[in-house]
Parts: structure tokens; sequence; C-alpha cells
């Protein structure tokens, strides 16, 4: 699973986004993927409703398992319902308009994002109200199906761009919680007990094993970074690794895992200059001896004003760009 020493993916001087855009207008979205990042992506664009959210988008990709919406959120549902249908119409719209807009020429590479096996047992209700993840057999399913989902979609995608590299993307901001038994049950009342950590690798390899190159995201506080490695790269938020994360990071680095590293604010805020992002990976840098990284948000601009989303897509690749100029003085 893990990429080679030599990959061209994650080299110094890449950026990418981590996944959501404002706005509702796929094309548009697709637009400034292909035009300003990179290593463009297929953007989500939450601000269509449910429909199109992490958990709209990745229900979607679910292989003979139906969802639809109730009033408390995503549910598993014995037959079809309009909502999973709205969300698969969605998904495929969006990858029309990313079709529509590389017309030009298609990507070198292209990341694909869907919530991972854990994150999505984490919000996902059972039929009769549970989360998911109270039921281990539910998740071992759901990973199972995802996986099947997965395989389909990257195999639609990669017919719609024969000569691009795809890599998927598994966001998994839920994955501390779940390991540490923080995610509320139903009723809000408790919590969920922890599963077995290698239960919680094997559902992820059950997932990953689809794709050649894979990334896991996770933008929690204290990323499971040892767990987050079975994939070739990680994708953690800069601002909130400290000491404690120093060790597992370091040792990932010494294992060639890719890393795609946070600089920015997800939301409005003052964007850093290009040398204060160059700063900021010049101190992880010397923390774990950092070599090649890709920069990206810190997590996704859903949140964000149009305006600012497009400037900080353009920022991390300037400063990508600068990265590369210091190393070569």
């Amino acid at each position: 699973m893990t990429l080679p020493p030599d990959t061209f993916l994650w080299r110094a001087g890449t950026a990418t986004g981590v996944g959501s855009l404002p706005g509702e207008d796929p094309v548009e979205a697709a637009r400034l993927v292909l035009g300003e990042v990179p290593i463009p992506y297929l953007p989500e664009l939450p601000g269509r409703g449910w429909h199109a959210d992490l958990a709209g988008r990745s229900a979607a990709l679910l292989a003979d398992l139906h969802v639809d919406v109730q009033p408390s959120g995503w549910r598993i549902t014995p037959r079809p319902s309009r909502d999973g249908q709205r969300a698969k119409d969605l998904l495929a719209r969006d990858l029309d308009a990313l079709e529509e807009a590389a017309h030009a020429g298609a990507p070198e590479v292209l990341k694909l994002q869907a919530a991972g096996p854990w994150t999505l047992a984490a919000v996902l209700e059972l039929h009769r109200g549970a989360k998911l993840l109270s039921d281990h057999g539910a998740v071992h399913d759901l990973a199972a199906s995802l996986g099947e989902g997965l395989a389909l979609h990257l195999a639609d995608v990669q017919r719609r761009f024969p000569d691009t590299t795809l890599v998927l993307q598994l966001d998994e901001p839920a994955l501390p919680g779940v390991l540490h038994a923080q995610i509320p049950t139903a009723s809000g009342f408790g919590t969920l007990r922890a599963p077995d950590p290698q239960t919680v690798r094997e559902r992820l390899r059950t997932v990953l094993k689809v794709a050649e190159h894979t990334v896991i995201h996770c933008c929690a506080p204290h990323p499971p970074i040892e767990l987050m490695a079975e994939a070739g790269a990680i994708s953690v938020d800069a601002a909130l690794l400290d000491a404690r994360d120093d060790d597992a990071l370091g040792v990932a680095l010494e294992q060639r895992t890719g890393l795609l590293l946070g600089v920015l604010p997800a939301l409005d805020a003052p964007l850093p200059s290009v040398r204060e992002v160059v700063t900021t990976v010049g101190r992880l840098r010397d923390r774990v001896g950092l070599t090649d990284v890709t920069l990206t948000p810190a997590c996704g601009l859903a949140g964000a004003t149009q305006d600012y989303a497009r400037a900080a897509t353009t920022r991390c690749r300037e400063a990508a760009a600068a990265l590369v100029e210091e190393e070569q003085r």
C-alpha cells in the first residue's frame, strides 16, 4: 500500500485541497481546481445541502446499502430512497462538470475523496436509529460496501480520464473519537465503546485496498498517525501538531509515507504570507526531518467565502513553489 520512495505524487512543490469548496456551481469549482491546483481533486459542494456533504456524498457510493435522510441525519434503510438517489445524482453531476472543465486536457493526477469507514459509521444510523458504530458487525458490512462502491467509482472516473493517475483520500475526522470511545450514542447520554485497534486497522484496509494510491486525512488534534500510515500518505493540520506527535510523524516519514500538510486556515481569516507558510514548514522540518511535502488548507473550505477559498488555493500553490526555490539555494 505504501507509495514507492520516488513517487511523483507528493514531491516538493506540489499543492492540493482537502476536498470541499464553497458555492453551488460544480463547473465553477472544477475550473478552480483544474486551473489553480498542481494536484486537482473532485470538489465537494456541501452548500447544496445534506445530499452533497461528506456523509451524503459517501453514502451515495455505498454498494447494496440504501440510505435516506431523517431529522437526525443519514440512516440506513431497507430500500432505495429519493434522498439516496439525489445524492447519487449530485455526484454524477460533479463528475460531468469536472470532465467538461477538463476538455482541454486531462490532469496528470486527480484526487477523489470519501468518508472513511469509521467516520461514516460514526455519522450513519441503523434502521432503528442507533449509530451504526454501535454494531461492529454492521461496521464490517459498511466497510465492505464502501470498498465495493469506491472501486466502481474509481473505475468510472478512470474511464473518463484514462491517462490520469487516481488518488483516493479517506476523510477520517472522527477516527480519534472512535479510538478513544468519544463518539456519543444516538441519545447523546453516553458514548460508544471503542473497537479493538486491530479491527480498526482491518476495516481501513478493506477500503484502502481498492486503490493503488491512498491518503487518510484527519484534521483532529493528535491524529493517529501510525494508523493513518496504513495509507501511502497522511493529511494533517500543521497547527494541531505538537511535540507529542513528532515521534509518530518522524517514523512515518522515515518509512517514506507521503505528507499532505494543512498550512492555511480553512475559514476566512488573515491569509498567511508565502514567507509565513515557508517558516511553518521549516519549523516542522527542524522537528521531524521533513523533506518533501504537499501543501493544503487545514481542512475543507466549504465554510469560507468564495474569494477566500480562491485566495487560499492560490497561496498554497505559491508557497509550495517557494519551498522548492528555498531548497535550491
